[in-house]
């Protein structure tokens, strides 16, 4: 139930937790104030950092420049015809699955520079998924409406050219269970699947914390990220209380620029989402994996920019290591346009 007395209490704990984290990591390096200076945003955007599409599965770390739009169309599919047990093991050790699913969930993510410092964002989907029983041969077969998304970023922290600094960033998302308000069934596995976006459980409230960062050294960028999700407590038979355990999502990616004028780059995208035995507000988890799941994925992509305001790319994910989770592929392609109000794009 959303009117749970514990969430803002978790809420505002995951937030200060992961400042906390932000302020000991950054710390380390130089002293820094909390709001980036004009001399050192300047910097950074004449610096090396080529207009291209990016990653393929992070929410971009730097922010839009105020008043810069940007609109992204993300495809994501997946094919899971196997699955792992209850150890973290190999693809060696996956068996045929219960369930082979097929599924497509087209995204559409929207966000803005209110700020220099601050972005808002708005992120939409939809569903469709194909699941096939192999002890029956039946088929389950579902389209609607998937989960939306509200954002918003802060960065704290741009980086420095002339120094190791990187940027750091502090990511928020509400999850809107607007999937379950549309009567869109949920897809077996239960998660809505990964993209631009961290992993989060489908048609359930969400409230997550992460944080990123990014640094480009010539023709290299590589950019990360950490997202802990809570799920809000949600209603079962007979209104019964039901409590599953939070995700961690972790993104790790480098890019590779062959080049820079044609936004022609590789890259390797390292994923993994984690959904623990345990809940922020301390309640005993009834509903989903018990024992927890995990899943570990790479991605080799390539992205492309087609002209001052379009960019794009495609990329393929494929499991590498599970526990309690499908082994799937996951074939999919971004892209995205740019606008700045009739004056040159600036690379976020």
């Amino acid at each position: 139930m959303f009117s749970d007395s514990k969430l803002y209490d978790v809420f505002g704990k995951l937030s200060l937790a992961l400042m906390g984290v932000a302020v000991i990591a950054i710390g380390t390096a130089q002293a820094f104030e909390w709001v980036p200076s004009d001399e050192e945003i300047q910097k950074y955007r004449q610096s090396w950092n080529p207009f291209s599409e990016g990653p393929l599965l992070i929410q971009s770390v730097d922010i839009h420049p105020k008043g810069q739009l940007s609109v992204r169309p993300f495809l994501f599919s997946q094919i899971a015809e196997k699955s792992y047990g209850n150890t973290l093991s190999l693809p060696n050790n996956r068996k045929d699955g219960s369930v082979h699913t097929y599924a497509v969930s087209p995204l559409i993510t929207m966000t803005y520079g209110l700020t220099d410092h601050v972005e808002l964002g708005v992120a939409t989907s939809w569903q469709a998924f194909w699941a096939k029983d192999t002890s029956s041969g039946s088929w389950t077969t579902n389209t609607g409406m998937g989960d939306s998304s509200l954002i918003m970023k802060y960065r704290p922290v741009v980086q420095d050219p002339d120094s190791a600094r990187p940027s750091f960033t502090l990511y928020q998302q509400i999850v809107l269970p607007t999937s379950r308000w549309a009567g869109t069934e949920r897809p077996p596995g239960g998660f809505a699947p990964l993209g631009r976006l961290p992993a989060t459980r489908f048609g359930e409230w969400g409230f997550t914390e992460g944080f990123t960062f990014r640094k480009n050294s010539q023709p290299y960028r590589i950019s990360g990220g950490v997202y802990y999700t809570y799920a809000a407590p949600g209603s079962g038979a007979a209104g019964q209380t039901t409590y599953t355990g939070d995700v961690i999502n972790t993104r790790l990616i480098f890019e590779h620029f062959l080049d820079d004028k044609k936004g022609l780059a590789y890259n390797l995208e390292f994923v993994t989402v984690h959904t623990t035995t345990w809940r922020a507000d301390g309640h005993s988890i009834n509903r989903g994996q018990l024992s927890g799941s995990t899943v570990v994925g790479i991605e080799p992509a390539l992205q492309y920019k087609f002209s001052d305001a379009w960019v794009g790319a495609a990329g393929v994910l494929f499991t590498v290591a599970g526990q309690n989770t499908a082994d799937a592929i996951y074939p999919n392609f971004a892209i995205q346009w740019y606008w700045n109000q009739g004056k040159k794009v600036i690379m976020r």
